[in-house]
């Protein structure tokens, strides 16, 4: 079996990484050759053009949206390339419009299409210990199942539609914008009233929520004003609420947490705050005491 990864960037370079535990040759390109390089010296095998990677049986994409997916896939000729009876993952945050679009190109080619995004930061893609959300047809699933299993911990199916596991994703992202946003407006209350945000962190993530990584995670970087590197950036936040919304509102359903989050997150970027961590939330929430 011969895998291609493309899009190696924070999280791509450490899923591909893992791939090459398969044993298998593992073709990579990034649109800058430094990822390449590093992943070279792993074993790895450049690939020079997207379409160069149309060689692989199974061929994993980690890109940052629908356009740097289409640019790659359709116009870096990466489908024309792929021979029948191939297997694309997705592993992008997507829109469920452009899922659907995508499951439709591949079925016109005869490639199976999976879509697998994701839930994890750098460092747990980098131990291999990611959760997978898997939608598409349960065999093609089945096929790259050992080499998911390099890169995650777990795979959740939702669907044998590729767009259901994008919806899930998305629905994910947009609770967690919700969770930091409202421990940033907490901290941000508490610190009003004199009470540190560590305090009110510390307070939280011992009761109310107790045991959940996001409040502790993410509750540690806003009590410690700790916002950059960034694991996931507040721009990229943005674009995934903003999906969330897209998402919902097509089926009829309004979103009114969404809503209200992308005037946040607007507010935030426009305050140059857009390659921060999401954490920044909780600056972004401190910033507005006095602002009125």
């Amino acid at each position: 079996m011969i895998i291609a990864f493309l899009g190696l960037g924070a999280m791509g370079q450490h899923m591909a990484a893992n791939l090459l535990k398969s044993g298998e040759p593992v073709y990579v390109w990034n649109r800058s050759p430094q990822a390449v390089q590093a992943l070279a010296q792993q074993g790895a095998r450049p690939a020079a053009t997207p379409a160069e990677c149309g060689i692989a049986d199974v061929v994993f994409s980690m890109l940052a949206d629908d356009a740097a997916t289409r640019a790659v896939l359709v116009d870096g000729g990466v489908l024309d390339a792929l021979a029948p009876g191939s297997i694309h993952v997705n592993m992008a945050t997507v829109s469920v419009a452009f899922a659907r679009e995508m499951s439709a190109l591949h079925l016109a080619r005869g490639i199976g299409y999976l879509a697998a995004p994701v839930l994890g930061r750098v460092d747990v893609a980098a131990a291999g210990k990611l959760n997978i959300l898997a939608g598409g047809a349960d065999e093609l699933v089945s096929r790259v199942q050992p080499l998911l299993d390099l890169m995650g911990q777990k795979t959740w199916r939702f669907g044998t539609a590729p767009e259901q596991a994008n919806a899930v994703k998305l629905a994910c992202n947009l609770t967690l914008a919700c969770a930091i946003e409202a421990m940033g407006e907490g901290s941000a209350l508490a610190g009003a009233h004199g009470i540190p945000a560590a305090s009110f962190i510390e307070l939280i993530t011992g009761t109310l929520f107790a045991g959940s990584p996001v409040y502790k995670g993410y509750g540690g970087m806003i009590a410690e004003e700790r916002y950059s590197p960034a694991g996931f950036k507040l721009s990229l936040g943005q674009k995934d609420v903003r999906l969330a919304v897209e998402a919902g509102r097509d089926l009829g359903l309004p979103l009114a947490f969404g809503d209200a989050l992308q005037t946040v997150l607007k507010e935030a970027v426009d305050h140059g705050d857009a390659d921060l961590d999401l954490a920044a939330l909780g600056k972004n929430a401190a910033r507005r005491r006095g602002a009125g």
